[in-house]
């Protein structure tokens, strides 16, 4: 009987140890896969690139709101550049289920820290997301938080990986170098549709302010339809792993990933206004002057009283 009760004890012990290992090694899994590094039969290719901001360094932000950098690089193998050309600073503030776009035209001109002044699109290709955020941040007083960043490959796949986006298109595009050619009304669009969509700024008289605009109205197109499509817990997790498993996570951990999850869904994209901001000049455009008003209104609560959104005919909203 004792020798029998040894032997229970025994295998009780290995399999806990068995157990306990398994639930070890698959956190373990996850938290690797999670923040980046390639685990075989897990990951996927990174599309996304996230970085958490050290926000020290600025004046610090009004309590719950979440700033967050989004960028669009021009990167595709055989071009190079990597240069931050989609531009646009979303603010989300749980409390009031509301939020703001700031949609920055790439040609903006921009203190880039260790690198002078030029178009503030040069500096994701001189230093990444960080350094774009730092100069976005500088020009701009926002406290940013988060800075997130895809390719146009990473665009595509991550337009098609969520089954496309409905995009009420506004006017007609016929544009050859983007490949933009939409009729308007009501279209879903495959990733590639989006890519052009987003792109196009030959159609319009002030191209690349025009195309700004465009691009902050379909990140709101697309934030409406996740918020419709993914309602339930279960199918934002679902949307969270995938995201994650094709993301390069810098600073950032679950509880990260849990707080920028839980204020995109707490924000009704209704209550999201988007403006482009204001600009004058040539080829290296500078803020005009109420752009300084405009940033202000933006950073006390991440949301615009005074300000109107942007329109198809009026990106400014001025």
């Amino acid at each position: 009987m004792t020798a029998h009760r040894n032997g229970v004890r025994h295998w009780l012990r290995r399999a806990v140890t068995v157990a306990t290992g398994f639930v070890v090694g698959t956190v373990g899994l996850f938290g690797a896969w999670i923040s980046g590094v390639d685990v075989p039969l897990v990951s996927g290719r990174a599309y996304v690139e996230l970085v958490k901001l050290d926000r020290a360094t600025t004046t610090g932000g009004p309590t719950g709101v979440v700033f967050i950098l989004l960028i669009g690089s021009d990167f595709r193998p055989g071009v190079g550049g990597a240069r931050g050309d989609a531009l646009h600073v979303l603010a989300l503030n749980p409390a009031l289920g509301a939020g703001a776009m700031l949609n920055i035209p790439r040609d903006t001109c921009a203190a880039i820290p260790g690198h002078g002044t030029s178009k503030v699109n040069n500096a994701h290709a001189k230093g990444g997301p960080k350094l774009q955020a730092e100069a976005i941040a500088k020009m701009t007083g926002v406290p940013l938080e988060y800075a997130v960043s895809v390719d146009f490959a990473g665009f595509v796949s991550i337009v098609d990986g969520v089954g496309g986006v409905t995009v009420d298109v506004p006017f007609s595009m016929t544009d050859k170098d983007s490949g933009a050619y939409f009729e308007p009304g009501v279209q879903h669009l495959n990733g590639g549709q989006a890519l052009a969509f987003s792109r196009d700024r030959h159609d319009f008289g002030p191209g690349d302010i025009q195309r700004t605009w465009n691009q902050g109205y379909l990140i709101l197109s697309a934030m409406r339809e996740l918020a419709a499509g993914y309602s339930s817990p279960s199918k934002r997790f679902e949307l969270l792993a995938s995201l994650s498993r094709h993301s390069q996570i810098h600073g950032a951990g679950l509880s990260d990933l849990f707080t920028l999850s839980q204020a995109a869904f707490a924000v009704d994209p209704a209550q999201v206004k988007s403006v482009t901001i204001p600009t004058s000049g040539g080829g290296c455009m500078d803020v005009a002057g109420s752009g300084a008003a405009l940033f202000a209104d933006f950073v006390d609560d991440g949301v615009l009283q005074n300000h109107a959104p942007g329109t198809p005919s009026n990106p400014t909203g001025r």
